[in-house]
């Protein structure tokens, strides 16, 4: 039976920060494509894995520390051992640090830098040498951010990942895309999660915000998660590199 080109049945993927908000909504979004979920994180995902059991989609919870490259690593190759062949990789984790440049301290760097992009890029590797090594191709979806494209402020460190993010995911296209390896990023902008909570519930700065997205609305984490869903099937075979806004249009603004 001929599955739709955005199916993602019978395929297994590893979706890091998936216990809330974005990376709970792209694993909703992945299972509902018919996709098994790896969820990766520090935290509990207790309540995604509520939510997947509600839409009758598999779903596996990991612990691990992705603010340590190497134990990411080790942590991606034991999954593949015991949960594995993995068809994808989502690196959605990441953290924030705010502060004046002239304030900024070297702690809150490297945290984020770890995370955001150290991290992701060690996670991306390890994922490419499995796959390679056992000649059936891959999908990575890299979440990026509208700060990919902006300088943004008080966040220096988080400004400079989601740079890095836009760039690694360009390079590991051009090294990977004649191996079978499809690698490109989403760029959210801004969505309904805990995160923007404080923003949302700021009246003034949440009427500019909106003012300013053709959409006229926040986004939702489903939004995201169908855009990954897209990237993860083969409806995206020709992409490679490529960073995807979904922001409602606030980057054309």
């Amino acid at each position: 039976m001929d599955l739709s080109a955005f199916s993602l049945a019978g395929q297994t993927i590893m979706v890091t920060g998936a216990n809330t908000g974005i990376g709970q909504g792209i694993a909703l979004s992945i299972g509902q494509a018919g996709g098994r979920v790896i969820g990766v994180g520090r935290s509990s995902m207790d309540e995604t894995t509520e939510l997947m059991q509600a839409v009758d989609a598999p779903f596996v919870a990991v612990q691990a520390d992705l603010g340590d490259s190497a134990a990411s690593q080790s942590m991606l190759d034991a999954t593949w051992a015991e949960h594995g062949p993995i068809d994808g990789l989502v690196n959605n984790a990441g953290i924030i640090r705010r502060a004046d440049a002239i304030d900024f301290t070297e702690a809150d760097w490297d945290a984020v830098m770890d995370v955001n992009l150290k991290s992701m890029f060690f996670l991306c590797q390890a994922f490419g040498r499995q796959a390679l090594a056992a000649e059936r191709g891959g999908r990575i979806v890299n979440v990026a951010s509208m700060l990919s494209f902006q300088g943004g402020i008080r966040v220096a460190s988080y400004t400079a990942s989601k740079s890095g993010v836009l760039g690694i995911t360009r390079l590991l296209a051009n090294e990977w895309a004649a191996r079978g390896i499809n690698v490109n990023a989403i760029a959210p902008g801004y969505i309904e999660t805990n995160n923007t909570e404080a923003l949302r519930a700021d009246p003034e700065r949440s009427a500019a915000i909106l003012g300013r997205i053709p959409a006229g609305r926040w986004g939702v984490p489903s939004d995201i998660g169908d855009a990954a869903v897209f990237l993860l099937s083969r409806a995206s075979n020709y992409m490679h590199g490529a960073t995807i806004a979904v922001d409602g249009g606030w980057l054309a603004r």
